[in-house]
């Protein structure tokens, strides 16, 4: 089973108790940036850092997995990225191996971004929907209280804020997908 976990507002010793009752003990970090302009304790320097000190280990995947690619090719004509383009990218899918071999090898890997709600947030809409649907891995998203939300439950969310509805014509599935391409519209990185 692989994890998401966001750090916004989060005090980094609520963060820290949140992976231990998880039993998480690698973060991979998949934000582009790895920095924060507020939470100087989530900036990369400060992770690598501190989180061994609390037997946390750490490794950066942003370059791979990270939202903000360097391809033009994975932009549409207004600069919005289009995750269906990173995900069939050579470097993205180096990530996901690297994520696969930290998991063979036994680790409980929390993917860390900043974003409080993954429902607003690449870990879920770009690398969690790329594994869940390719390999049908298990995903739990760590919330902002430190309860678990599954990728499923996740998609059923968002088809609610999408205020979507089924009816003869139109699947589960298909709801879910429209509801996956509403919020991506509305929440992925846009160049400026």
């Amino acid at each position: 089973m692989l994890f998401t976990i966001g750090y916004a507002t989060k005090p980094f010793t609520t963060f820290v108790e949140q992976l231990k009752r998880h039993s998480i003990d690698v973060v991979a970090d998949v934000r582009s940036v790895p920095f924060s302009k507020v939470f100087v304790d989530y900036h990369q320097p400060a992770l690598e850092q501190s989180l061994p000190q609390h037997s946390l280990n750490y490794v950066y995947l942003g370059n791979e997995l990270g939202p903000r690619s360097k391809d033009p090719a994975h932009y549409d004509s207004s600069g919005q990225v289009q995750f269906s383009a990173l995900m069939g990218s050579r470097l993205f899918l180096r990530g996901i191996d690297r994520l696969n071999l930290g998991l063979t090898k036994g680790f409980n890997i929390a993917l860390l971004c900043a974003e409080k709600d993954p429902a607003s947030c690449h870990r879920s809409l770009l690398v969690s929907y790329y594994l869940s649907r390719a390999q049908q891995l298990e995903i739990k998203h760590i919330d902002h209280a430190g309860k678990l939300e599954s990728q499923a439950e996740l998609e059923q969310r968002l088809v609610a804020q999408q205020d979507l509805s089924a009816d003869l014509l139109t699947s589960a599935s298909e709801l879910t997908k429209l509801a996956y391409e509403q919020q991506l519209k509305q929440t992925s990185y846009r160049k400026q």
